[in-house]
C-alpha cells in the first residue's frame, strides 16, 4: 500500500497538470473570441480616436466581452494602421490564469495571451432599397416585418459608415410604377404625350419606358422619345397614394420617415422598381446623385418581392413581364452593379435567383419574420470588416 501511495502521487499531479493546462487552452480561446469581437466593435470608431482613447476603448470593450474570474493580471494593448486605403487593428491580450493541481508543484499561475486582427479597406457604398409595395404585402404581416426589418437595416449601413459619406442610400418603392416625386416635372425628360397627362396635374409617377429602354439605364434625350419617362397617375386605391423615392442620400432620418409611410397598393412591375434602383445609382439623368464606377466604389440594389409580375405597360401576362425583367436583370449585372435578391412567400423562384448576382445573393423568405434577419445579414456583409488574423 505505501508503495502504491507512492505511485499515484505523480499520477494524480499529472492529470492535475494536464486540467490546468486545459483551463489555460479554454481561457486562451475565450480570450481570442473576446478580442475578435472586440475588434470588430472597435473598428466602427478606431478612425476617429487618439491612440489613449483607442486603448481606453479596447480595454472597455475587452472587459465586457472576457467574463472568466479565474484570470489575473489582464492587459489588452490596440494598435492602429492604415495604409493605401487599407485599415488594420491589432489588439493583444495577455494575463495569468490560477492554478488548482498544478499548485503542489509550486506553480501558482499559468501565463496566457492571445492577439486578434481587423482590417477593411477604404470603401464606399451606394445602396438602392427597391421594395415591393404593392397590396399583397398587406398580407401576412409582411409590410409591418418589411419595416421593422428595413429601420434596422439603415441602422447598419449608417454605423459601419466610418466617415459621413461612406454610405449612401436610395429608398425606390414600386408597385406598377414609381413615384419619383413632383419636383421633377420641369425636367426635359418626360414623356406627357402618351397618357395625356398635364405638368400641373401630375402626381409623380412613371411608367415604363418604351421597349427595348424599359430595360436599359441609357440617359433620358429629348431628342429620342423612347429613351423619355411616361408620365402615369399614380394608380391610387384604398390605401392612397404610393410613396415617393428617395434619391441617394445620407439624410437618415428622411430614409426613416419614407420606410415609415410605406403603403401597400397596387399590383406588381417589379422590373420598373429594378430599372429605377438602376438610376439611381448612375451618375447623371434622371437622378444625379450618385458618384463614378471606382475601384473604391461599390453599388448594390437590394430587390425585395412578394408576388408574381401581373401587370406593366404593355401586358398582364406574368410570363411577358418576367421575360422584360429576365433582360432587365442581365443588364443590372453586366453593368458590374450587384443585385441581391428576396423573395417573400410568393413570386418567381428561379427567375429572382437568377436575377441575383450570385446564388448566395438570394434569399428566399418563408415568414415574413424572418425579414429582420436576412436584411441583417445583407448589411452586415455589407459593412465589410474582416478578421484576419
Amino acid at each position: 500500500m505505501p508503495l502504491f501511495a507512492l505511485a499515484v502521487i505523480p499520477l494524480i499531479g499529472s492529470v492535475g497538470v494536464a486540467l490546468d493546462y486545459s483551463r489555460a487552452a479554454m481561457a486562451r480561446t475565450e480570450m481570442r473570441s473576446a478580442l475578435d469581437a472586440s475588434g470588430l466593435m472597435l473598428s466602427k470608431e478606431a478612425l476617429t480616436l487618439t491612440q489613449a482613447q483607442l486603448k481606453r476603448a479596447a480595454k472597455k470593450y475587452f472587459k465586457g466581452n472576457f467574463q472568466r474570474k479565474d484570470t489575473n493580471n489582464v492587459g489588452v494593448t490596440a494598435t492602429f494602421s492604415s495604409k493605401q486605403g487599407a485599415y488594420t487593428l491589432k489588439l493583444a491580450a495577455t494575463g495569468s490564469l490560477e492554478t488548482t493541481f498544478t499548485r503542489i508543484f509550486g506553480i501558482d499561475s499559468v501565463a496566457i495571451a492571445s492577439s486578434s486582427e481587423v482590417t477593411w479597406w477604404e470603401r464606399k457604398l451606394e445602396v438602392a432599397l427597391v421594395l415591393d409595395n404593392t397590396g399583397s404585402m398587406s398580407s401576412n404581416s409582411k409590410m409591418t416585418e418589411l419595416k421593422k426589418a428595413t429601420h434596422n437595416l439603415l441602422n447598419t449601413l449608417k454605423g459601419a459608415a466610418k466617415k459621413p459619406d461612406d454610405v449612401k442610400v436610395a429608398f425606390i418603392p414600386f408597385n406598377t410604377v414609381v413615384n419619383i416625386g413632383t419636383s421633377y416635372a420641369a425636367k426635359p425628360w418626360f414623356d406627357w404625350t402618351t397618357n395625356g397627362i398635364a405638368p400641373a396635374s401630375w402626381s409623380g409617377c412613371v411608367q415604363d419606358r418604351a421597349q427595348p429602354e424599359d430595360t436599359k439605364d441609357t440617359p433620358p434625350d429629348a431628342g429620342t422619345p423612347q429613351t423619355l419617362f411616361p408620365a402615369s397617375a399614380c394608380n391610387i386605391g384604398s390605401a392612397g397614394l404610393l410613396t415617393s423615392i428617395v434619391p441617394l442620400t445620407t439624410d437618415w432620418t428622411a430614409l426613416h420617415n419614407k420606410v415609415d409611410a410605406m403603403t401597400p397598393d397596387g399590383t406588381t412591375n417589379i422590373t420598373i422598381g429594378l430599372e429605377w434602383g438602376w438610376h439611381a445609382l448612375t451618375a447623371g439623368a434622371p437622378l444625379a446623385q450618385a458618384a463614378a464606377p471606382s475601384t473604391t466604389l461599390e453599388k448594390i440594389i437590394i430587390l425585395m418581392t412578394d408576388g408574381e409580375n401581373t401587370q406593366n405597360r404593355w401586358s398582364s401576362s406574368p410570363a411577358d413581364i418576367d421575360a422584360r425583367l429576365k433582360l432587365a436583370c442581365a443588364n443590372v449585372n453586366a453593368a458590374g452593379l450587384k443585385v441581391y435578391t428576396i423573395r417573400v412567400l410568393d413570386g418567381n423562384a428561379s427567375l429572382l435567383q437568377n436575377c441575383a448576382s450570385s446564388p448566395t445573393m438570394y434569399y428566399d423568405v418563408q415568414n415574413a419574420a424572418q425579414l429582420n434577419d436576412v436584411f441583417s445579414l445583407i448589411a452586415n456583409n455589407l459593412a465589410n470588416l474582416r478578421i484576419s488574423q
